[in-house]
């Protein structure tokens, strides 16, 4: 754990939250843009009109009434993820990885009820899991194929990589393994694994669970800091354009492997959290203060991509 005296962070080179808020998230980020990130809908919509890929739009649910036509809308399909347009922190995420006779089966292998699928949804939209407690839009995307390459690294769920852009720039990255505890989610506060990645190599340096260090997976046993992401350049690439996509200066880019498609963007995150550098054992405000003395820069994506690499490795 780092220490809480801010003096002793700041010498550290971590960022803490207050000063996250103010000096980035509030200089950086116009409000105007928001509603590009907070919603996901909006999101993909965005990411399609830039080429970035996204996982499919099997459909969406805006009123209660609509809620019967969801075993319709996937009675073809392997599997299926609902999620709120304007939820945070992956709550009100449900993931079915079986359709089957039309039954539905999480990863765990429990079964899921229609009228359990109807009443989540019915919370989704009623604003339960949303931003601020607004009425919401449940989406129902396809569900993203486990590229095998993370196999033992993450259990009964997808494994997403998180990069925090800075002005266009890639800085600071990790990818997010869930666990039993995380009930197949990666989400970090639920029990899921961060393993801080290189910028430059895509290798795990350092991972941690609940903020506590740990070497190997506590449910698989393999060793986390051996995990190498393929095709990094390409997430790099994404991150990196999803600045010109977004307008926002700050920002947190959530992305998966596919099997089948590759990198795929599945949402960016205006007020990224800073469980990051705990990830990556080391803080990120060093990285931040380099690009900004950088000033203006007329860099294309290629060019921030490799840039970072190079200055913003573990290494360097």
């Amino acid at each position: 754990m780092f220490l809480a005296n801010p003096s002793a962070l700041a010498r550290g080179g971590i960022l803490g939250m207050n000063k996250r808020n103010i000096d980035y998230i509030g200089r950086y980020n116009p409000r105007k843009f928001y509603k590009r990130v907070d919603d996901k809908l909006t999101t993909k919509q965005l990411a399609l009109a830039n080429d970035i890929a996204v996982p499919d739009l099997i459909g969406t649910v805006t009123e209660q009434h609509e809620i019967g036509e969801i075993p319709a809308m996937v009675n073809d399909k392997d599997g299926f993820v609902i999620k709120p347009s304007k939820g945070s922190g992956g709550k009100g995420i449900l993931v079915v990885t079986k359709v089957e006779n039309g039954r539905y089966y999480k990863p765990n292998g429990q079964e899921v009820t229609p009228s359990e699928v109807y009443r989540h949804v019915s919370n989704v939209l009623s604003g339960l899991f949303s931003l601020g407690g607004n009425p919401d839009v449940a989406i129902v995307e396809g569900l993203i194929q486990f590229d095998p390459v993370f196999d033992g690294y993450s259990y009964e769920g997808v494994p997403d990589i998180r990069l925090i852009v800075f002005k266009g720039f890639p800085i600071m990255g990790m990818i997010r393994l869930s666990t039993a505890a995380s009930d197949g989610k990666a989400n970090l506060h639920q029990g899921a694994v961060g393993v801080g990645v290189d910028i430059a190599t895509g290798k795990g340096l350092h991972a941690v669970q609940f903020d506590t260090p740990i070497d190997l997976h506590p449910d698989t046993q393999k060793e986390l800091t051996a995990i190498q992401v393929p095709q990094w350049d390409t997430l790099l690439h994404t991150a990196s354009k999803a600045y010109e996509m977004s307008e926002l200066g700050y920002l947190g880019t959530d992305m998966v492997l596919d099997k089948y498609k590759g990198p795929l963007l599945l949402e960016l995150n205006a007020r990224p959290g800073l469980a990051i550098q705990i990830a990556n054992g080391r803080g990120i405000l060093g990285n931040l203060r380099h690009v900004e003395q950088m000033k203006h820069h007329n860099m294309s994506v290629e060019e921030r991509v490799a840039y970072s690499k190079i200055h913003f490795s573990a290494n360097s």
